[in-house]
């Protein structure tokens, strides 16, 4: 078949969009869960272990989001010549062998390559994954909301396998003497990911196509979504210091290492139910309200840690943030669908990744910055909380588009 030529959606897809949402989410398990969110619980022991200070700590998953950028840049163009559900494929198998690598390297420059190569395939499943969600959404307008939940409410999913099982498997690997043990988490999150993909082969490869949203030809003006695309850009910088860091900071704290993988798993369970909690809202909300009361929610799960070491709020700050983060990056994929046709989709989520990825490139150095001074930790994350709280003040000023706004020839 020619990289564009159309074909319906197979009966599978017709009659269970909510298994093909969940297979799809799969893609987000591997790109956000295992290859990127696990580095929290990975990155007090290797700092340790390899000596390195917050900023370098922090600036792994600056080069991760790095890479990112450069995927979600390269995305589009591979779109115009590969089926959409080829670069998801090739992106997350991409993704779980790089995973494996840096088990095999103590090297702080070779690991920060391999975060940004990561980073690249990582895009390669996001955008590709968004454009086929949004498209199973389409086929089931009345569970649209939910079934773009449920696809980046997977994330949870690779979450809560990493922090059950990453910790007792360092355990075991200390207790055999392993100089370095979280060489062996690395191998652990290789192997989730390697399965993960696998399973979503076969429900990826039914999706449907069409030349239009293949070729991406549609003639979208990004200023027409500039107050989202900037909240956006606020939520990219400001959620990503409490994920790089808050494992960090709770060790910091005293936590008990039990205590650490539940607020762990439980955030990942919450990231996953939050695919039904935001539901109506995503279906609702044609402008950037949804963003809005994300990024404000978001805020306050995030001062909560850096203002007390209290377990209950540590706690309700875990599952708060778990159930809004990732319903903050479904709410510009409605964004999307709600403003714009589908021939600009995926022009439309390719511009909302990038600028995530340049919000995830600033944020991790800044914070690490920050907690290596006199603040500590506490100051890094209300400098995040504070970039999440400017993100709902301007998401919130983005007005949905009238017919025909948003498009012009030629651009």
């Amino acid at each position: 078949m020619p990289p564009h030529a159309a074909h319906a959606p197979s009966p599978f897809i017709l009659r269970h969009p909510i298994l093909t949402a969940l297979a799809l989410s799969l893609g987000t398990a591997v790109a956000l869960g295992v290859a990127r969110f696990s580095y929290a619980l990975l990155l007090a022991p290797m700092r340790s272990d390899l000596g390195w200070p917050y900023l370098i700590a922090g600036g792994m998953n600056t080069g991760n989001a790095l890479g990112y950028l450069l995927g979600a840049l390269l995305t589009p163009r591979l779109m115009r010549r590969y089926q959409a559900h080829r670069v998801l494929i090739a992106g997350a198998f991409a993704t779980a062998l790089l995973s494996f690598l840096p088990a095999l390297t103590t090297d702080t420059l070779l690991q920060l390559l391999l975060r940004i190569v990561t980073g690249v395939t990582s895009a390669l499943i996001f955008v590709s994954g968004g454009l086929l969600v949004s498209r199973l959404a389409a086929l089931h307008a009345q569970r649209a909301g939910l079934l773009l939940g449920l696809y980046y409410g997977g994330t949870g999913i690779g979450i809560v396998a990493a922090s059950l099982l990453v910790p007792p498997v360092m355990e075991a690997a200390a207790a055999r003497g392993a100089p370095h043990p979280w060489q062996w988490a690395w191998i652990l999150l290789g192997t989730l990911a390697l399965v993960a993909s696998l399973i979503m082969t076969l429900p990826a490869r039914l999706m449907p196509t069409s030349p239009a949203q293949a070729a991406g030809g549609g003639t979208w003006r990004a200023r027409s979504l500039l107050f989202g695309l900037t909240g956006y850009l606020f939520f990219g910088l400001g959620y990503i210091g409490y994920m790089t860091f808050v494992i960090a900071l709770l060790k910091e704290e005293g936590m008990a290492p039990a205590r650490i993988t539940l607020f762990f798993a439980l955030l990942g369970a919450a990231t996953f139910a939050s695919s039904r909690i935001w539901a109506r809202m995503l279906d609702s909300f044609r402008g950037g309200q949804s963003l809005a009361i994300l990024n404000g929610l978001l805020c306050l799960a995030t001062l909560l840690p850096a203002m007390t070491d209290a377990p209950v709020a540590v706690f309700a700050s875990g599952l708060l943030f778990g159930g809004c983060f990732l319903s903050a990056v479904a709410s510009t994929t409605a964004m999307v669908r709600h403003n714009l046709p589908p021939s600009d989709w995926p022009a439309g989520i390719s511009a909302f990744t990038i600028i995530f990825a340049v919000g995830q490139i600033i944020g991790p150095s800044i914070v690490g910055w920050i907690a290596d001074g006199a603040g500590g930790l506490q100051r890094g994350l209300t400098f995040s909380a504070l970039m999440l709280l400017a993100g709902a003040l301007v998401a919130w000023r983005q007005r949905p588009l009238g017919a025909g706004e948003g498009r012009t020839a030629g651009v």
